[in-house]
């Protein structure tokens, strides 16, 4: 995850409830240090999570422990926590290219860049690099790795577009 660029895109929100989420859900990670910055995008009052109903839910639920002493209030059972809901690495990876990619070269913009490519090989240095928000350099080299293996391994199964794309 491009902490970073999340960070970027919730400080331009007009929306305080916005910020107040995502600074809500920062804080809930507050173990990993990325979400430092974007956890003090809101120091707004307290926000309720529903527009109606969040102090029946509470007395009923109580509090979402996820979500407890942050900038915003969130009754227990009103959001989903089911391990059901997350697919396994090893399915996400079949089914999300530039997640097979992310497990394969690690969690770069060069994966996202060969999972880009690998949709469309005719992209532009400049496009790609656009495209996957990474710089140019790091396109430039994985265009030239990417038409190295390619041309290695004409026939093969290994560059060919995946079926579910």
């Amino acid at each position: 995850m491009n902490v970073d660029r999340l960070t970027h895109l919730v400080s331009e929100q007009s929306s305080e409830r916005v910020r107040a989420l995502w600074s809500a859900l920062a804080r809930w990670q507050e173990k990993d240090r990325r979400f430092i910055r974007l956890a003090k995008l809101y120091t707004g009052p307290q926000q309720d999570l529903l527009h109606l109903g969040t102090e029946f839910q509470i007395k009923r639920h109580g509090v979402d422990q996820r979500f407890k002493g942050s900038v915003l209030r969130v009754p227990a059972n009103v959001l989903r926590d089911r391990p059901a809901d997350v697919l396994a690495p090893a399915d996400l990876a079949k089914r999300h290219r530039a997640y097979h990619y992310r497990v394969m070269i690690g969690p770069s913009y060069r994966a996202d860049m060969w999972a880009a490519l690998e949709r469309n090989s005719g992209l532009s240095t400049a496009e790609l690099a656009r495209k996957t928000y990474g710089s140019f350099a790091t396109a430039r080299r994985v265009k030239r790795e990417f038409a190295v293996l390619a041309s290695q391994t004409v026939g093969s199964t290994a560059i060919q577009k995946p079926r579910n794309a």
